[in-house]
């Protein structure tokens, strides 16, 4: 598995690991300024132990979507260029601050993601847009924010099957989600993000 630049396996009480260098945002292990990076409570890292086709080099602009109190944005930043950070709720985006305090390259924006015009007047054009929300009609939002995303950028989007319908069959639940996202983009891989977290599907994609 090829890791972006920033992203290192490092270890962690004998205990190999993915880490990025930064001040700990989760009360996460740290050693020698390498965070542990657990990918039980981020859908990128266990993207990444998964070994899917990411795309990230490291040093990318990029458009978080529910980013909430910053457990994955935070690292993402500490190997990435530009952070912009969008989550809705005022609990959790207040824990958002704490971790950007320290971070010059991330941006924590109090906005909703299903409303891209509300923030389209503070984010630049970016290389990857990273979406991890809890809302009925996942594939809506990764479309409306197509708009910020480069032609040749990337999408990685975490799909929650119970968000979208906690009664239905989760596989079929991705199948309608990944057909309305086709409308859009184009799937470059997708693969189920177990272990690490039960039915959801990580999806990597362009824009057609």
């Amino acid at each position: 598995m090829t890791l972006p630049e920033g992203v290192q396996r490092r270890a962690f009480d004998g205990e190999e690991s993915l880490a990025t260098r930064g001040s700990p945002v989760y009360g996460e292990p740290v050693a020698d300024g390498w965070r542990r990076w657990d990918p039980h409570r981020s859908k990128v890292g266990a993207m990444l132990e998964s070994g899917m086709d990411h795309g990230l080099a490291g040093g990318e602009t990029v458009l978080y979507l529910g980013a909430a109190s910053g457990t994955t944005v935070s690292h993402v930043a500490d190997f990435a260029g530009p952070t912009y950070a969008v989550e809705f709720a005022p609990r959790p985006a207040g824990d958002l601050v704490d971790a950007a305090a320290d971070r010059p390259r991330l941006f924590p924006l109090l906005k909703d993601a299903r409303k891209p015009e509300t923030y389209a007047h503070v984010v630049e054009p970016v290389d990857v847009l990273i979406q991890d929300v809890a809302t009925r009609g996942q594939a809506r939002v990764a479309i409306a924010n197509a708009q910020f995303l480069d032609s040749d950028g990337r999408l990685l989007l975490a799909i929650k099957a119970r968000s979208e319908d906690v009664t239905a069959d989760p596989e079929a639940v991705f199948e309608s989600v990944i057909e309305t996202l086709s409308e859009c983009y184009e799937v470059l891989d997708r693969r189920p993000l177990t272990p690490y977290h039960d039915d959801h599907l990580g999806v990597v994609a362009r824009p057609r």
